[in-house]
């Protein structure tokens, strides 16, 4: 069943390795079913150049296994309760890129100090607290803390992202590494400031409503 998203769940899992993003078995993608609202998830403790579609395991949101024949990630009741509590989120991933999760073990989330900060995330990448693996504590904090932005780091732990599509979680996973690295860097140059509210918000309206339109590219604004 759903073998086409099985397909899609799986190149993206492959995806994360390739940006750098997880090491060994760490970290995993899920995305659910729009028509069925059932879960494909990466299985637990397969490495990724031996994973395959067939490997990927599918659960009700409820967290009960409707097929597979391995055991699910072992953030899959953090998945489940994103899933539960954002209808508007299709992909959930998780994982420890060095520098993103880095500023998680100290419990500080990022601050907005470039455009293009302002431009994928809204804002600074917010903290969540301290949560237990396998439980929906995790689940619990990135819906309480994680905003309108799509990436959070979890105290102590690391980096979750949330998107529309496979493809806008692992952006945010990918941005979310790189600009934790650009930030580390120029923190041992000399001191950071925020960019000023008014113009996080003009950079991050620009990006989520006019960036990439025919418009845009003419140099077309609106009001």
């Amino acid at each position: 069943m759903l073998e086409e998203l099985k397909e899609e769940v799986c190149e993206g899992n492959l995806e994360l390795p390739r940006h750098g993003l997880v090491t060994w078995t760490s970290g995993n993608l899920s995305a659910r079913d729009e028509e069925t609202g059932l879960v494909v998830i990466k299985p637990s403790g397969v490495r990724y150049e031996k994973m395959t579609p067939a490997d990927m395991v599918v659960v009700d949101l409820d967290g009960t296994v409707v097929e597979g024949e391995r055991g699910p990630s072992s953030d899959t009741a953090s998945h489940l309760y994103v899933y539960r509590h954002r209808e508007d989120v299709r992909s959930v991933i998780h994982t420890h890129s060095n520098y993103a999760t880095a500023w998680a073990a100290t419990g500080q989330p990022i601050p907005c100090v470039l455009t293009a900060m302002a431009d994928e995330f809204g804002g600074p990448v917010p903290c969540g607290g301290y949560a237990s693996i396998g439980t929906e504590q995790i689940g619990e904090q990135i819906i309480e803390h994680i905003g309108h932005s799509p990436a959070i780091l979890l105290a102590k732990h690391g980096v979750f992202t949330i998107g529309p599509s496979i493809e806008k979680a692992i952006q945010a996973a990918v941005m979310v590494e790189d600009v934790a690295h650009t930030v580390s860097i120029a923190m041992q140059i000399g001191t950071i400031e925020p960019l000023p509210q008014a113009d996080i918000d003009e950079n991050y309206e620009r990006y989520s409503h006019r960036y990439g339109t025919a418009a845009a590219s003419q140099g077309v604004t609106h009001a």
